[in-house]
């Protein structure tokens, strides 16, 4: 009797935590809706991504791996040229301009090119090739419509918990050209 009533309370508690992500699904895309599609494809992000796109578009495996090792060796330490270089632009302060304009409710925002390394960011992020996550996967990959939404985790820099919200770039022709992802507070999304 008590394996069935364990057994129960587990199946309960699965279904309000999927009910409780459905929830959330629905709440970032409200929030993208309404906060992020007025500048997701400002013309700071927009060219910022285009010009980048014209210097990475013959790299290969093996120098985004170099590139992605450099920047990994640079957080934390005292010579960061790579870092500096993306946070240092005025898409940076751009995005940096929107997560104070956020009232507190977007914790991190960082553009990607076509080959998803970072443009720029408004905080140092982990890594710098977003390629192999389905942040860029499932955005730059699909086309201009397509939108990818992480589960609410807990984010160790902002030690609180937060969602991603991520979708492609396009330029003035429709034509994708990169993707932004933006950390948004749970509490915000509620």
């Amino acid at each position: 009797m008590r394996i069935k009533t364990a057994l129960a309370g587990m199946a309960a508690m699965f279904t309000a935590t999927a009910a409780f992500a459905v929830d959330y699904s629905a709440a970032m895309r409200g929030y993208m809706e309404q906060n992020l599609a007025s500048w997701v494809a400002a013309p700071e992000i927009v060219q910022a991504i285009a010009a980048q796109n014209t210097q990475t578009a013959g790299y290969d495996a093996s120098q985004i791996d170099a590139l992605d090792q450099q920047w990994r060796a640079q957080v934390g330490t005292g010579s960061t040229p790579l870092i500096d270089a993306v946070m240092n632009n005025p898409a940076s302060e751009f995005l940096r301009q929107q997560v104070a304009l956020s009232g507190g409710a977007i914790t991190e925002i960082f553009i990607m090119d076509s080959m998803g390394l970072n443009v720029a960011a408004s905080g140092v992020t982990s890594d710098y090739w977003q390629g192999d996550e389905a942040k860029f996967q499932q955005t730059y990959a699909i086309g201009p419509d397509a939108v990818h939404f992480s589960d609410v985790e807990f984010d160790e820099s902002s030690q609180s918990f937060q969602a991603q919200i991520s979708m492609p770039v396009v330029d003035e022709s429709g034509k994708v050209i990169g993707a932004i992802t933006v950390g948004v507070l749970a509490d915000a999304l509620l």
